[in-house]
C-alpha cells in the first residue's frame, strides 16, 4: 500500500453485518468501530521495548470528517462515502462509530458477502494528527485531535504494513530521544565514576 505522506494508518476492530437496529436502511449493511476510546492498544515493539497509543474521547471534536470514504486496504475503487449517505462515521461514546450501505455497486455488494462469510472481518481508518502527547512513563501516545479523516477501509489483514509504518515514523524520534537521554546517563555516571577513583 503506497503512504500517503504524512498520513497514518490504523488496523483495529472488526466490520461486520448487522440485522439489528440498522442506522441505514439496506439489505447490505454493515458496522464497525474505527477506533475506541481511553483504551490503550500496541502501537509498535522496537528491542522488546513496547510503545502504546489510545484516542482520546475527544479526538475527533473539531476534525474534518467532511467526506470519508469506504475503500478496501485503503487503495482503489470507493465503496460507499459520507458526502452521498451510503457512510456514516461518528463519534459516539464508545469511539468512532462506522456504518456502510454497501448496495450501491457490484463490487461494494462483492465486499458485503466477503464481510458476511468473515473472509473480511476488520477495518482501518487512515488520518493525520493535529494534537497528542507522549507519556514517557507507561510509553504511550494519546491522540488529542485528529486533524482529518481520509477512510475507513475493509482489510484483509488485521496488521499491514502501513499501520507498522506510520507507527514507526511516529516513534522513531521518541525511540531515538530516548536513547540519547540513556547514553547520556551513562556517559555521566561513567564521568563521575572517574572523577570518585581519581579523587
Amino acid at each position: 500500500m503506497p503512504l500517503v505522506k504524512g498520513r497514518e494508518y490504523r488496523n483495529l476492530l472488526p466490520l461486520a453485518p448487522q440485522t439489528q437496529q440498522k442506522r441505514i436502511d439496506s439489505d447490505y449493511y454493515v458496522e464497525g468501530y474505527a477506533t475506541t476510546f481511553n483504551q490503550p492498544y500496541l502501537l509498535y515493539e522496537v528491542d522488546g521495548i513496547k510503545y502504546y497509543e489510545m484516542v482520546d474521547s475527544n479526538a475527533f471534536n473539531g476534525a474534518d470528517m467532511s467526506d470519508i470514504i469506504l475503500q478496501y486496504d485503503h487503495e482503489g475503487k470507493v465503496f460507499a462515502r459520507k458526502s452521498n449517505k451510503t457512510l456514516i462515521a461518528e463519534p459516539n461514546n464508545i469511539g468512532l462509530f462506522i456504518c456502510a450501505d454497501l448496495s450501491k455497486s457490484a463490487a461494494a455488494k462483492e465486499l458485503y458477502e466477503e464481510i458476511d462469510n468473515e473472509l473480511v472481518t476488520r477495518m482501518s481508518f487512515s488520518f493525520t494528527v493535529a494534537d497528542e502527547e507522549y507519556n514517557r512513563e507507561t510509553r504511550t501516545r494519546t491522540i488529542k485531535k485528529f486533524k482529518k479523516i481520509y477512510d475507513v477501509s475493509a482489510v484483509s489483514i488485521p496488521a499491514n504494513d502501513g499501520t507498522e509504518i506510520s507507527a514507526r515514523s511516529y516513534l522513531n524520534g521518541v525511540i531515538e530521544g530516548e536513547k540519547r537521554e540513556s547514553l547520556e546517563r551513562r556517559r555521566k555516571l561513567l564521568q563521575l565514576m572517574i572523577e570518585l577513583e581519581d579523587f
